[in-house]
């Protein structure tokens, strides 16, 4: 998308919609109306097209460049009242798609090779059983419905769970967790996800480190089995996305560190550094495609996609809240020390704030959808799914809601 091609008259009255992307129209590079399931919206979604078009060439977007909604309701399927929680916490309904595919028996294929990868490689030892309870590779399946090939889903598996075990083993409090050493784990890390390369005489040294650590192997395997099927570039955005996390993760190792409550303000920052951007960037070579590289790198398609991320944040903080510990850091608690409201009016506003980004993205994703390639929409169109699929995961995976509570670590920041 080139810099000048985002004109006033490229975009179309039904180039915005209010509601769902449809597969169809998006991959064809334009984006039909469907019928709206949240009546009432007076936020970016109902937004008309020069209004949307003018906050992708000026940058007004995010909090506060729409206005308040008048009402909420899912974008999907989903009729659900809310979501009561372990503490008695109810989650409202959150404006976000429904998953678009289950095929249990792919999931469960997908499933079994993590779990057996991850005992090859060494990660949650003695914790398989709650990690194959988590149904990761369900995630994979619901997050990922153009792709049904188990290797490509399990490639993506293999990619996220090296960076939630950054957080399991590391990071939280697992047995070999310490402040002390994160910062020079994360650089440990880095050097693998990006090879450094050494003088002969030093390189031995740094391999014993890999060696001895199973986090550090798991990343070398997954981008290894990634690099069969992705091109140099994706693996190249994967690398850059995961050195920013590891800035995210020091971030957080701070507030730890220093017993600190973040502002608001600043946790929402914090979001764009430790989200779940490394696992939806996967989105196209799982899916057999290849966004160009000038689109995928535009400003304004960038802001798009890593707002997407943001929410998916937020509402992994929401369905956490059973299994949190009440000194975690997370939006709800955030806001509910900082405006010295109840946690269940935090968790209202957390639904609000995610819905608001939810109702931006999916209108920057049609005008977005309409104006650049077909490999762009159908890329938005699968962030799109991504967001529905991990709902949906989020809802029903046992580490949420089920006896895997018990077997973790404090929540990880993004899963």
């Amino acid at each position: 998308m080139p810099a000048g091609a985002v004109t006033a008259g490229a975009l179309t009255p039904g180039a915005v919609t209010a509601g769902a992307l449809t597969a169809a129209a998006v991959t064809a590079g334009a984006v039909r109306r469907a019928p709206a399931r949240a009546p009432g919206r007076t936020g970016a979604a109902a937004a008309g097209p020069a209004e949307v078009l003018g906050r992708l060439l000026d940058g007004r977007s995010g909090l506060g460049a729409a206005p308040p909604r008048a009402g909420r309701g899912p974008a999907g399927t989903d009729s659900r009242t809310g979501t009561r929680t372990g503490t008695g916490i109810v989650i409202p309904p959150l404006y976000c798609p429904d998953a678009v595919r289950d095929d249990p028996a792919l999931a469960d294929a997908v499933n079994g090779e993590l779990v057996r990868w991850a005992a090859d490689i060494g990660i949650y030892a003695g914790r398989l059983d709650m990690l194959r309870s988590c149904h990761f590779g369900r995630l994979m399946m619901l997050a990922h419905p153009d792709c049904d090939d188990a290797d490509r889903l399990l490639a993506a598996a293999r990619c996220g769970l090296s960076e939630w075990a950054v957080d399991d083993h590391w990071a939280d409090d697992g047995e070999d967790a310490d402040p002390r050493l994160i910062g020079l784990r994360l650089a440990l890390a880095h050097a693998v996800v990006d090879p450094v390369r050494l003088p002969p005489r030093y390189e031995r040294r740094f391999e014993e480190q890999v060696d001895a650590e199973p986090v550090l192997r798991a990343f070398r395997s997954a981008l290894e089995h990634l690099a069969e099927f992705a091109s140099p570039t994706q693996v190249t955005r994967l690398r850059y996305q995961l050195a920013v996390m590891f800035v995210g993760y020091n971030h957080e190792a701070e507030w730890r560190t220093s017993a600190r409550r973040p502002p608001v303000w600043e946790y929402l920052l914090h979001r764009y550094e430790n989200g779940f951007f490394p696992c939806m960037g996967l989105t196209d070579p799982v899916g057999g495609y290849e966004v160009p590289a000038h689109e995928f790198a535009d400003a304004r398609v960038r802001r798009t996609y890593m707002y997407a991320g943001v929410a998916s944040c937020l509402l992994n903080d929401l369905y956490s809240m059973a299994r949190e510990d009440p000194g975690d850091t997370s939006l709800p608690r955030l806001i509910a020390a900082e405006e010295h409201c109840s946690l269940q009016e935090a968790v209202n506003l957390t639904a609000e704030v995610h819905d608001e980004i939810m109702h931006t993205v999916e209108a920057e994703s049609a005008a977005l959808a309409a104006l650049g390639s077909p490999a762009l929409g159908r890329f938005l169109e699968g962030i799109w799914n991504w967001m529905g699929g991990t709902k949906e995961w989020h809802a029903t995976s046992p580490r949420y809601h089920g006896p895997a509570e018990a077997g973790t670590a404090r929540k990880p920041r993004t899963a």
